[in-house]
């Protein structure tokens, strides 16, 4: 490759600065920025140029040689020039309007970490284009990369913040057709577990069936199933505490509306959409949440947590503990219940999806185990079992038969049918 045949067919195509010059030989050497290369190549074009014309009459290649001096020396100010880079359009005359405008689009918003991005207008695009196209340039940079880099130094100089290819806290994006800049905010995550000590509240948000959210007479136009959640009480002390726009609930599984999560709690994670504040005190936000969620919701262990978090929480097949009333349709024996429960531990139970949630998931029949049941409490109306079992086992259906569509079951087992008043979720074993 003949890098000053290069360089000459690209001064030939009009003026352009040191950044647009330099960058597009950038993946040829180290240690240089793409001023200096451009600054560089053009000084050599000048000498070049002004030697084989002192030395030398005429001649085609001469003339163009003699054409790219007078514009490289134009470019290095030898001769006066105002003329703007017609690739980049003077865009890195302004490198720092556009870092000052990033910095006030991000105001009082709390980061440690930011990268930013460029939105390249049409015409900066097809002129790059146009030029590796002409000049056959093969080891350029986009012009992007240069805008990000340039824009990013500046701003990690005048505020003191680290650039961060990976995980970045804040995006900022440079809209070159536009004139503006827009930030994104990564969303903070916060996990622990939640205990539910009352009945009737769903685990995350319900729009309402009659209106699909959007607000009508059935649901008093909140747009809602259920007045609050699990999700709601715990997401509203969070957008306080980090001024996101919302939250959004991630948890290992989910327990019925109207079950307890008791003992050592479900294991969550709740996402702040858009937060505006990142350090935040767990200890004070955790003392929060169950004052306000006082006798319906509790949380514990509140640590900072990353988006990997999420799919490992959602993904694990934790073991489920459950407190079960029951009660029976006719009178059972003792002796008979508690030959039918030792008949279901170490069983593979054959569960199709129940009728009750058989409108949101697919029609499936899921093998789960029973690892252990015991008889706790025995009464004349009713009976307490404790079941410890696979997650995704359907306990109530292990109980009732679901009109067959478990197997086996107690209902089955016993000729009597039985089901649970009262479901209470002891442990989620992850």
């Amino acid at each position: 490759m003949n890098i000053m045949r290069i360089a000459r067919d690209i001064i030939n195509e009009g003026p352009i600065c040191d950044h647009c010059l330099g960058r597009q030989f950038a993946k040829l050497s180290t240690g240089l920025d793409n001023v200096k290369r451009g600054k560089a190549v053009k000084l050599s074009l000048a000498m070049q140029g002004d030697a084989l014309l002192k030395e030398s009459g005429d001649g085609s290649l001469l003339n163009e040689l003699a054409k790219s001096s007078h514009y490289a020396r134009q470019t290095l100010n030898i001769e006066a020039e105002d003329e703007k880079c017609w690739v980049c359009l003077g865009i890195f005359d302004e490198l720092d309007k556009w870092q000052k405008m990033a910095i006030e689009s991000i105001g009082s918003i709390e980061y440690s970490t930011f990268l930013v991005g460029t939105k390249v207008s049409g015409l900066i695009g097809e002129n790059e284009e146009m030029l590796w196209s002409e000049c056959g340039i093969t080891h350029a940079e986009q012009f992007k990369s240069e805008m990000n880099r340039e824009v990013g130094k500046l701003i990690a100089a005048n505020t003191g913040k680290e650039v961060d290819f990976k995980r970045p806290e804040l995006v900022i994006t440079l809209d070159l057709a536009e004139g503006s800049a827009g930030i994104q905010i990564r969303s903070l995550y916060i996990q622990g577990r939640y205990r539910k000590i009352v009945r009737g509240i769903p685990q995350t948000r319900w729009p309402c069936r009659e209106c699909g959210g959007r607000g009508c007479l059935e649901c008093d136009n909140t747009g809602k199933q259920y007045p609050e959640s699990v999700d709601e009480l715990i997401g509203e002390e969070v957008i306080r505490a980090t001024k996101s726009s919302d939250t959004k609930f991630h948890g290992a599984g989910r327990e019925d509306i109207d079950a307890l999560m008791l003992g050592s709690g479900r294991p969550f994670v709740v996402e702040a959409l858009s937060p505006s504040i990142r350090n935040i005190d767990l200890l004070e936000l955790e003392k929060k949440i169950n004052e306000s969620a006082a006798g319906k919701v509790e949380v514990e262990g509140l640590t900072f947590a990353d988006k990997d978090n999420i799919e490992s929480l959602k993904s694990s097949k934790a073991d489920k503990v459950y407190n079960l009333k029951v009660t029976f349709k006719e009178p059972v024996p003792t002796d008979k219940l508690k030959n039918a429960i030792s008949s279901l531990v170490g069983v593979q139970v054959q569960q199709r999806t129940p009728q009750r949630v058989s409108h949101r998931r697919a029609d499936l029949v899921r093998k789960r185990y029973v690892h252990d049941i015991q008889l706790k409490e025995r009464t004349e109306d009713y009976a307490i079992i404790e079941v410890h079992c696979d997650g995704g086992l359907y306990v109530k259906e292990l109980t009732s038969g679901d009109n067959g569509r478990t197997l086996p079951s107690l209902t089955g087992l016993l000729g009597v049918e039985a089901k649970v008043a009262e479901l209470n979720v002891i442990k989620v074993d992850i």
